[in-house]
C-alpha cells in the first residue's frame, strides 16, 4: 500500500508535518499508524519510518531537524513525501549488528521481545545512531548484558557498570 506523492511544507511546530486527511485515511482504515516515508526535495531523497499521530483533530507526523537538514529544507520550503505501508517487524529498520547480537543471545532476545513496541523502537534508534559498526556491536553486547542483569531504566541500558 502506498499514497500518492503530495506537496507539503513545515508549518507551526518545526518538528511536525500536517498531513492531508485524504492521504492518511486509507492507512488508518487498515489500522496502519506506522508508515515508511520517502521524501524528496531538489534531487535529494530521504527514507525514514514515522507514526501518523492525531493532534487537535489534525493528522501529523514528526519531522525533526535532522531530517530537515538531510533534505536541505527550511520551514517555508515545499517538498514531496510519499507514504508506504511499514512492513518491518519493529516499525523501524533494525541495525544488523543488534539483530545478530540478539539472535546469538536467546535470554536477552526474550527480554527485548517482552518490551512495548515503543521501547523496542527507542532501543533500536539508540543503537542505530552510532556511526561505526564496531560501536553498534559493542553497544548491542552491552545492552544484552544489562537486560540480563535486570536493568530496567531506559537511560541505564547502554551504560557500563
Amino acid at each position: 500500500m502506498q499514497s500518492d506523492v503530495f506537496d507539503i511544507s513545515i508549518t507551526g511546530s518545526y518538528y511536525s508535518l500536517l498531513l492531508p486527511e485524504a492521504i492518511v485515511f486509507p492507512f488508518l482504515e487498515k489500522k496502519l499508524k506506522r508508515v515508511k516515508v520517502k521524501a524528496t526535495f531538489e534531487e535529494k531523497e530521504l527514507n525514514f519510518h514515522a507514526a501518523i499521530q492525531k493532534r487537535n483533530g489534525d493528522y501529523c507526523m514528526m519531522f525533526g531537524k535532522r531530517y530537515q537538514k538531510e533534505l536541505g529544507i527550511y520551514p517555508n520550503d515545499y517538498f514531496q513525501p510519499q507514504l508506504f505501508e511499514d512492513d518491518s517487524k519493529y516499525g523501524v529498520e533494525m541495525p544488523e549488528e543488534l539483530n545478530a547480537v540478539l539472535l546469538s543471545d536467546y535470554e536477552a532476545y526474550q527480554i527485548f521481545e517482552s518490551f512495548t513496541d515503543g521501547l523496542k523502537r527507542g532501543l533500536i534508534y539508540a543503537i542505530a545512531r552510532y556511526a561505526t559498526s564496531q560501536t553498534r556491536i559493542d553497544k548491542s553486547l552491552l545492552l544484552c548484558e544489562n537486560l540480563k542483569r535486570g536493568v530496567t531504566d531506559r537511560r541505564e541500558m547502554l551504560k557500563s557498570f
